[in-house]
Formats: C-alpha cells, sequence, structure tokens
C-alpha cells in the first residue's frame, strides 16, 4: 500500500477561498515568469504562503489574507522579510484594504495583489529590498530542492518510505 507523501498538500487547511486567492496569485506569477511552490518553510521555522522565484533568481513571497482577524492577529509577517527580496500580501475582492495603509503593515515596503480563482492584480509594487548573497544562495537551494521534492513525491509517494530503509 503507497504511503502519504510528506509533502502537504498545498494550503490543505486553508478556508477555499485561500486556495482561490493562491490560484490567482500563482497565475499572475506565472505569467510575470516568476515560478512559485506554495507553503514553503522558510530556514527560521515560519512558512510562506507563497514563494516565487524569478530568472534573475529574485525571491518574492506573499502572504495571504482572507479575514481581517487573520491580518490583525498576525504579527509574525516581519520574519519573513529577510528570506525575499521582495513581499506581497494577497487578499480577495472586497478585502477592506485600509488596514495596509498603517505603518503596522509597512506600505512603503509591502505589495499588495487582489486575487480571486481565476486571476490577480497588483494594487501596489513592493519595494526591492536585495537579499544577502549567502542567504540567496540558501534560499534558493532550498527552493530547489523542495520543488524537486514535491515532484519526485507526486511521481512515486514510497519515495519516503524507501528512504527510511536506507
Amino acid at each position: 500500500m503507497a504511503t502519504q507523501p510528506s509533502e502537504p498538500q498545498c494550503l490543505a487547511d486553508a478556508p477555499p477561498i485561500a486556495v482561490d486567492v493562491a490560484r490567482g496569485v500563482s497565475r499572475l506569477l506565472f505569467r510575470a515568469d516568476c515560478m512559485a511552490l506554495c507553503e514553503v518553510p522558510l530556514g527560521n521555522g515560519r512558512r510562506a504562503d507563497i514563494m516565487a522565484v524569478d530568472a534573475r533568481g529574485c525571491l518574492t513571497i506573499v502572504e495571504i489574507k482572507v479575514s481581517r482577524a487573520d491580518l490583525l492577529g498576525d504579527m509574525k509577517w516581519p520574519d519573513y522579510l529577510d528570506y525575499c527580496d521582495r513581499f506581497f500580501w494577497a487578499v480577495p475582492p472586497g478585502f477592506d484594504l485600509s488596514p495596509f495603509e498603517t505603518e503596522a503593515f509597512r506600505p512603503q515596503l509591502a505589495g499588495l495583489i487582489v486575487a480571486d480563482r481565476y486571476d490577480a492584480a497588483i494594487l501596489r509594487e513592493p519595494s526591492h529590498r536585495p537579499m544577502a548573497a549567502a542567504r540567496r544562495k540558501a534560499e534558493t537551494l532550498r527552493f530547489a530542492r523542495r520543488a524537486a521534492r514535491r515532484t519526485m513525491a507526486a511521481l512515486d509517494p514510497d519515495l519516503d518510505r524507501i528512504a527510511a530503509l536506507s
């Protein structure tokens, strides 16, 4: 009997609207030649909702929020900033955008995307804050290995069991 791959299904524990936002954001990123993964663990123990890398190696993190309570209760988001060159918030249509204009959410730094399951639009571009070279190398390698592991797990769900036997 096949075992489950160790990689979780993207946003499996998130509400359906968050999955819709992630899909729209992923389409936007893809059109911009940014290849994205969802639920990417970072070196500091946090987990980015979406992380993408472009052809130049620029890393972007997108944090999805679908309720005001979720947004206002999330003060861990600055922990993501050292792991990307650009940071975006992504929300569904109709979301109250006023909190994103307050200093607590650093509008001079963080970009803003509105997305549904079909598409997304950038309302505000983020500032570009280049990462240190050593951090960029480590995070790019971590991103590539995670993408490869997910691809391999999709091809052969028994890989984790086989690896445990060796």
